[in-house]
């Protein structure tokens, strides 16, 4: 059975920094999906606060992670994760159904915003990627 990553900001392979784009060169594209929830523009970086009762959507991909290469303690590492100490990580990595655009929905690895976004704006319509570009 694959693992799943639902990216919606900075990890996407558009938007990736040189840091990690060699990981994400490494992800499969499985289709385009959206989660109930809120996304928020913190500067330099987007910030999903799920809530599965939102009326709102949180808009990214979901890749398919490689088979026998364990990337995501260094995707966690990039996020401010510290699985052993979640509550002063930045985000947290959690599993949520992401609703594909074909109906499907798959169980997948989101990293969450772990803070609370304060006056940060909202990114109306919760796709970061069309946000940036307009």
């Amino acid at each position: 059975m694959s693992d799943y990553l639902f990216l919606y900001g900075t990890l996407l392979p558009n938007q990736a920094p040189s840091e990690v784009s060699a990981l994400i060169r490494k992800l499969r594209k499985v289709g385009e999906g959206h989660v109930p929830g809120r996304l928020y523009d913190l500067g330099d970086y987007p910030g999903a606060i799920l809530d599965a009762r939102s009326e709102t959507h949180v808009t990214g991909e979901v890749f398919a992670l490689p088979d026998g290469q364990s990337i995501l303690p260094d995707l966690d590492s990039y996020e401010d994760f510290d699985p052993a100490d979640r509550r002063t990580s930045l985000f947290v990595r959690e599993r949520h159904p992401i609703m594909l655009s074909d109906g499907r929905r798959l169980e997948c690895w989101v990293y969450v915003y772990n803070r609370n976004p304060g006056e940060a704006p909202l990114v109306v319509g919760g796709d970061y990627s069309k946000y940036k570009a307009a």
